[in-house]
């Protein structure tokens, strides 16, 4: 890992670099997938499956049977832990329920919000080296809880064209309505045009590797609603001597192992804590099945020494981490004043793996410095807010000239006959 001792603000901007390539390197090959998915449906979509994932098979559809066998294959231990995360979420997440508002504004102008669910809800579950089945969990509960009458899920298959069993599990425990064998670039598009075998969603949810980011991003051209710009994953840790170093390197090391394009940063006002997060890392590094992975990570990534909480705040605001573990003595200072982090994890003993798998808190966040703009996925995500208005006679009347005044002043005359002829009527009544 980098050291970086006392950097100045000017130079945050460039230590805090995130190291991802950039749209212009990936663009042009998306657009490329998009066009022809878009034209060849699902005859591109098998193209480019067998190109990026080596995989060739018939139905493109997990069939009842494929699920059946996966439920059969997953050991007691597994099934239950997933059921113990799926209710915590479930719980976190049911709490986030809000009931309808309704206010009269004027006397007789009644007006109110309802929460409706999005209808066609797209997943998409990264597989490959790590299988994300929690993703499965922290999109498809929701999703159920919001009420969306379609679940579709995408995730790329293995060469002999199977889906990772605790990805069918999880998937069907929580009531996804169509389980896809699909990843990549071509996932996306699909989701976005719908072919033959894919339905197009109104909205696509789940992280990805830069170039499903990017596909992500030019769904949104076609009209499709995306949760994030959610990219390669990201830690933050702020410590001082309060941390245990072989805490923080195990939280560094979590992350770093997600691929060679994850970053994690530690923060610190503790030159000592430091030196031996460092050491920690290097001892449990040897002991990763995923070490070559997270060595990469961990190479272009950074331990940066501060004089005071006060600047590693400030930096840490700047950086907009995606998740952000705050072990400190003075934590409250952190935690009162941080306005820029996807989820914040607080003390010792509060993993960034809590939050991954079963605290209850959604793991789909923003990266890449969204944080300062974006929230995490939750239970809103899949969710519309709709307002309504009633107006009486009396209501009109009280605020009809007001909108009179506003659209001839706007110039614009049709808006104000339809006050207008509604005030005559009512006029020549009394």
């Amino acid at each position: 890992m980098n050291k970086i001792y006392n950097p100045k603000p000017e130079t945050w901007s460039e230590i805090l670099k995130r190291p991802t390539k950039t749209i212009d390197d990936i663009e042009a090959t998306v657009k490329e997938i998009f066009k022809e998915v878009e034209k060849k449906g699902d005859e591109a979509v098998a193209k480019y499956t067998s190109l990026f994932d080596g995989a060739k098979f018939e139905n493109i559809e997990v069939s009842k049977a494929e699920i059946e066998q996966a439920i059969a294959t997953i050991p007691e231990d597994l099934k239950n832990a997933i059921h113990l995360a799926k209710s915590n979420i479930e719980k976190f997440h049911s709490a986030q329920k809000t009931a309808r508002i309704e206010v009269e504004t004027t006397e007789g102008v009644y007006c109110w919000q309802e929460k409706r669910p999005i209808q066609k809800v797209g997943l998409y579950i990264p597989g490959g080296t790590a299988p994300l089945f929690s993703t499965v969990l922290m999109l498809s509960v929701p999703a159920n809880i919001a009420g969306c009458n379609e679940i579709v899920l995408c995730s790329p298959p293995d060469k002999k064209g199977n889906i990772n069993p605790a990805i069918l599990y999880a998937a069907h425990l929580c009531g996804v309505t169509k389980i896809l064998k699909v990843g990549g670039i071509q996932a996306i598009a699909a989701m976005t045009f719908g072919t033959k075998s894919i339905p197009k969603v109104y909205k696509i949810f789940g992280p990805g590797n830069q170039f499903v980011t990017v596909a992500k991003q030019l769904a949104t051209q076609f009209g499709v609603a995306i949760d994030m710009p959610a990219g390669p994953s990201e830690l933050l840790i702020v410590a001082d001597d309060s941390a245990v170093p072989a805490f923080i390197a195990s939280d560094l090391l979590s992350q770093a192992e997600h691929g060679t394009d994850s970053q994690v940063i530690l923060v610190s006002t503790s030159k000592i804590l430091i030196d031996e997060v460092e050491a920690a890392i290097q001892t449990q590094l040897e002991m990763l099945p995923r070490k070559a992975i997270a060595e990469k990570a961990i190479a272009h990534s950074k331990l940066i020494y501060v004089e005071n909480d006060k600047i590693a705040l400030g930096l840490i605001d700047e950086y907009g981490p995606e998740h952000f573990i705050v072990c400190v003595k003075d934590e409250d200072f952190y935690v009162n004043n941080i306005g820029n982090a996807g989820s914040v994890f607080i003390g010792n003993y509060t993993p960034e793996s809590a939050g991954d798998y079963a605290s209850g808190t959604n793991h789909t966040l923003p990266t890449n410095g969204y944080a300062k703009n974006y929230s995490g996925v939750n239970l809103d995500s899949f969710t519309k807010a709709m307002t309504f208005q009633k107006i009486s006679e009396k209501g009109i009347q009280n605020i009809g000239k007001a909108i009179e005044v506003m659209a001839e002043a706007e110039g614009l005359q049709a808006h104000k006959n339809a006050v207008s002829l509604r005030l005559a009527q009512i006029e020549k009544r009394i």
